[in-house]
């Protein structure tokens, strides 16, 4: 298959699929609570540094640091422990959804079903 732009891949890299989901989740759901959330930034990594004497058993698919005064709040999404966890693009893009709308609450102080009403805890 040939590039539609020399010097670029015909087909999306796997971190790209992922940040065209992560984008239109956030996109969605935050247009409708950015006058609320403040200082926010959304951020991909491939994977959380986990020290060495991690006790929880668990990999964590996403973290919340919240933001004190001008600094802003950043939600980081790990791409390759949530890529893991899911079968095809749905499940991703339902448990992207899920993470983001469960920091989302937490940081407004409200149930996630009114962040999103598309979020399902089974997820």
């Amino acid at each position: 298959m040939l590039p539609a732009t020399p010097g670029r891949p015909a087909l999306r890299t796997r971190r790209e699929r992922f940040d065209a989901i992560a984008l239109s989740v956030v996109a969605g759901v935050d247009r409708r609570w950015q006058d609320r959330l403040g200082l926010l930034e959304y951020a991909v990594e491939d994977a959380p540094a986990v020290p060495d004497d991690w006790a929880d058993g668990g990999v964590p698919l996403s973290a919340l640091v919240r933001g004190t005064g001008s600094t802003p709040s950043r939600l980081v999404l790990f791409r390759r422990p949530i890529e893991h966890r899911c079968e095809g693009r749905d499940d991703l893009e339902a448990l992207v959804l899920t993470l983001v709308v469960e920091h989302l609450a937490d940081l407004l102080g409200i149930e996630p079903g009114e962040v999103d009403a598309r979020y399902d805890p089974e997820d």
